[in-house]
C-alpha cells in the first residue's frame, strides 16, 4: 500500500491546476483502490470516497482536501520538486490531500457505526470554486451529514500545534474588474483627450477608501496600455472584495456601483464594474470546534485561538449546508510563507495530521 509521504511527493512532482487534476485524480483512484477503499469522480476532476461501518449507515461525515496547485515555477530544492514547469503545490494542498488519504486507510481497520465519506475536492484556487461543483451534485443527499471537516497548513505554528476559531474564521470574498473607457490621444494634447489614467487613479482611490475592519477592498492589477506620451483609450483594473458577514455584500455591491456612476459623471467618461461572486465566509460550528480543540488536546497536541483571516476559502460553501469545521494544521516556521516559490512544509505534520483527523471523524459520527 502506498504510504502517505509517498502519495503527497508523488503529488507535488506532478502538480495542475485547478479543473485540470486529470492526473492527479487517477493517482488517487488508484492508490484508494490498492487500499481496498471505494471512490467514484465527482466535480469533474474530484474524487469522493466512502468507506461504510456498521448500524445506521445514514450518519455521516465529509472529511475534505482540496487537490489543485497553483501558477507557480518552484524553487524549493527538494528530490520531489515539481516537474511541471510553472505549475507548484504552494498552498500545501498535497499535504492536505495526502493526510485524507492516510486518514482514510486508517479508518478502514477502525469499528464504527456510519459512513465516512472523503472527498478530494478539485479547484478551491479558482472562482467560483470546486465546492461549488460538488454540492451542485448533490453527493450527501439520503445522509445525515453531523460534520463536514477541513484543514488548511499554516507555517505560523508549529509541527504537531493545531489552530482553531469559532464562528466566523475566514472571509467572503467576490472579484472586481473595471473598465475606464475614454477619448484617448496625445499625453500632450490634454485639451483633445479624456485622461482615463487619471479617472483610475480616482478610481482605485475611492474604492480603497470603502476599506474598514469589516470590509476589505484591494486593486491587484492595472492595464494602462498607453506610452509616455500616449493617453489610453481604456484603462482595466482588478481587484477582490472581502466581507465578513454575508449581509454586507449586496450593499457594498451596490456602494461600488454607485461610486462608479458618480465618478462617470465627473469625468464625463464611461465606468464600466463586473463582480465575478466568489466565495460565502467560512463559519466553524461553535460545538463542533470546541470537540475538535478537546479531542486535540486529549491527543497530547498544543492547541492555539486563531485569529480571523481576511483570506478566503470555498470550503465556506459547505457551512451553509451542513455543520463545518476547518482548521490549520501546523508545518513549522521554516516552511516560508506560502503561494510562494519556495514554499517547503515540513512532511513530520502529515502524521499527526492523520491521527487527529481520524479521531475528529470517529467522535463527530456518534
Amino acid at each position: 500500500m502506498i504510504s502517505p509521504v509517498e502519495f503527497r511527493r508523488h503529488l507535488h512532482r506532478h502538480p495542475e491546476l485547478s479543473f485540470e487534476e486529470h492526473q492527479t485524480a487517477q493517482y488517487i483512484a488508484h492508490a484508494l483502490t490498492e487500499a481496498g477503499i471505494a471512490w467514484r469522480p465527482i466535480a469533474q476532476t474530484g474524487i469522493l470516497a466512502r468507506i461504510e461501518g456498521r448500524g445506521e449507515l445514514s450518519h455521516a461525515v465529509v472529511l475534505r482536501a482540496d487537490i489543485d496547485a497553483l501558477p507557480i515555477g518552484e524553487q524549493a530544492n527538494t528530490a520531489w520538486r515539481s516537474q511541471n514547469e510553472g505549475v507548484m503545490h504552494a498552498c500545501g494542498h498535497d499535504m492536505h490531500a495526502a493526510i485524507l488519504y492516510g486518514t482514510l486507510c486508517a479508518l478502514k481497520n477502525e469499528a464504527f457505526e456510519g459512513t465516512i465519506f472523503g472527498l478530494f475536492q478539485p479547484g478551491e484556487e479558482l472562482n467560483p470554486g470546486g465546492a461549488k461543483r460538488v454540492l451542485e451534485e448533490d453527493p450527501f443527499a439520503g445522509y445525515e451529514v453531523r460534520a463536514v471537516v477541513g484543514e488548511h497548513v499554516e507555517p505560523d505554528l508549529e509541527v504537531g500545534e493545531f489552530g482553531f476559531r469559532s464562528g466566523c474564521y475566514m472571509a467572503g470574498n467576490d472579484e472586481l474588474r473595471f473598465t475606464v473607457s475614454g477619448r484617448g490621444g496625445h499625453a500632450a494634447l490634454r485639451h483633445r483627450t479624456q485622461d482615463t489614467v487619471r479617472a483610475a487613479a480616482r478610481l482605485i482611490m475611492a474604492v480603497t477608501a470603502l476599506n474598514t475592519p469589516e470590509r476589505i477592498l484591494s486593486i491587484g492589477r492595472v492595464e494602462a496600455p498607453g506610452a509616455t506620451n500616449v493617453i489610453p483609450d481604456e484603462v482595466h483594473l482588478e481587484g477582490t472584495m472581502r466581507i465578513f458577514a454575508e449581509s454586507d455584500r449586496e450593499p457594498l455591491h451596490r456602494q461600488l456601483h454607485a461610486l462608479c456612476e458618480q465618478l462617470s459623471q465627473e469625468e464625463q467618461m464611461a465606468l464600466r464594474l463586473d463582480i465575478s461572486p466568489g466565495y460565502p465566509a467560512v463559519e466553524n460550528h461553535p460545538g463542533l470546534t470546541t470537540r475538535a480543540e478537546a479531542l486535540a488536546r486529549e491527543a497530547g497536541f498544543a492547541t492555539r485561538l486563531l485569529d480571523r483571516r481576511p483570506t478566503s476559502e470555498d470550503f465556506g460553501r459547505y457551512g451553509l449546508h451542513y455543520p463545518a469545521l476547518f482548521y490549520r494544521l501546523g508545518v513549522g516556521s521554516a516552511a516560508g510563507r506560502t503561494h510562494t516559490p519556495h514554499f517547503n512544509p515540513d512532511e513530520q505534520a502529515i502524521s499527526p495530521g492523520i491521527e487527529l483527523m481520524r479521531r475528529l471523524a470517529l467522535d463527530f459520527l456518534k
